[in-house]
């Protein structure tokens, strides 16, 4: 295989101050795309920007307005994106409301990286073929959408289930693209990188402590394996036998909840997202 299996296509990575976002930029880079690079640290995305030769994209996805704004910086670098990874994401403790009034896993996980996507729909379109892909977790299957309380507003919210819910929200986006945009060209898939032992979690006092231990040993796999699902989803690029689908690792077709093809939830969770995110 070459080593130059992106040359030519141009990405944008978030989530990539390190973990298997800042690997995941590094690797493609290598391989011959033009990378750029987004995270809220600008002390950590700074380094990996250099590594892949671009200039950091600092954005903070629990602030919707910053989102926005790194939409409109990634649209005066590039006319045409040929891969977005929306890597950003993670667990959070629920009671942490975000500066836009959300819960944190809602907003973090799923409502940001639609906005984004959304926002960057030209860019994409423009590319003539072009492929999102949306990390998820096998954490999808603690999850329950509730179409009528997105943000918890009528019931408690515990941080692994509505973690979990963030993650199926990944996958049911993933259908939602798949359904409305390939008649543009524009091919979707969710994938589950594994357990990564990285610095997911840091903002959960639970999991995080979890991630110290030496359970980490045991329980987890090396940033550079979490990685090579979604590095090697970039490579194959938009190809329609993955448009829509759902990877556990290499493996297509990974276990989710039912909720994840019932079309009601498709289509609700898209157009009560876009009304929140003020999209028309």
């Amino acid at each position: 295989m070459s080593d130059q299996t992106m040359a030519g296509r141009t990405v944008l990575v978030t989530g990539a101050s390190d973990g298997i976002g800042a690997e995941t930029a590094r690797a493609l880079a290598a391989r011959g795309a033009t990378v750029h690079v987004t995270g809220r640290s600008a002390d950590k995305l700074r380094p990996v920007a250099e590594a892949v030769g671009t200039e950091p994209l600092i954005a903070d996805f629990s602030r919707l307005d910053d989102v926005r704004r790194l939409a409109a910086q990634v649209g005066e670098r590039v006319e045409t994106l040929d891969v977005l990874m929306n890597n950003a994401g993670g667990t959070f403790a629920p009671a942490a409301k975000t500066r836009d009034g959300h819960e944190p896993n809602f907003q973090i996980n799923h409502l940001a990286p639609y906005l984004l996507t959304n926002l960057l729909r030209p860019q994409l379109t423009a590319a003539g073929q072009s492929l999102v892909v949306n990390t998820s977790s096998v954490g999808n299957l603690m999850g329950k959408i509730v179409l009528d309380d997105l943000d918890y507003e009528h019931r408690r919210a515990f941080e692994f289930p509505a973690y979990g819910t963030g993650k199926l929200m990944n996958i049911v986006f993933t259908r939602g693209i798949a359904q409305r945009w390939s008649d543009d060209g524009v091919v979707s898939v969710a994938v589950h990188p594994g357990p990564v032992g990285s610095s997911f979690g840091r903002d959960s006092w639970l999991v995080g402590l979890a991630y110290r231990s030496p359970l980490k040993r045991w329980a987890t796999i090396s940033v550079p394996d979490g990685a090579a699902p979604l590095i090697a989803l970039a490579e194959r690029g938009p190809d329609p036998e993955v448009n829509g689908r759902y990877f556990d690792r290499f493996k297509a077709d990974g276990r989710e909840r039912r909720q994840a093809s019932d079309q009601a939830v498709i289509d609700g969770l898209w157009e009560r997202s876009a009304a929140l995110v003020e999209l028309s």
